[in-house]
């Protein structure tokens, strides 16, 4: 199963929910892309993503370049990021949260939904 995911959006606040395991790239941007494509058509500000039940199975460097691409394509855009990933893959997530914020993304990986869900609500008040 590759990644499956539910993306739902309630004022500045887009909902992502994901499982399975990435297969590729190729199936990581598309699934990036997705989310960001969702953030422009309703106004969202935040997102919060539930990857605790999603395997990651990127290669470090796969990784890095998946950072590095995210940054380029809402490096301009005022979007905050919370994603609560599963812990046993916390040194994977670790990784990719200081590619992003070394290049000015707003953005925590946290071990669980509900502590990534409060960390967005006082990390993005206007």
């Amino acid at each position: 199963m590759s990644i499956q995911y539910t993306i739902a959006c309630n004022g500045d606040a887009l909902f992502v929910r994901t499982s399975g395991y990435d297969e590729s790239l190729e199936e990581v941007e598309a699934y990036g892309n997705a989310i960001i494509r969702e953030c422009l058509q309703c106004g969202a500000k935040r997102v919060l993503c539930d990857e605790t039940a999603l395997e990651y199975r990127l290669s470090t460097l796969d990784t890095f370049n998946i950072g590095k691409s995210l940054v380029s394509r809402i490096q301009n855009k005022p979007i905050t990021i919370a994603i609560a990933c599963n812990p046993q893959f916390r040194e994977d997530a670790r990784f990719f949260e200081n590619v992003v914020v070394n290049r000015g993304l707003t953005l925590r990986m946290f071990p669980d939904v509900e502590s990534a869900e409060i960390w967005l609500m006082n990390a993005h008040q206007d």
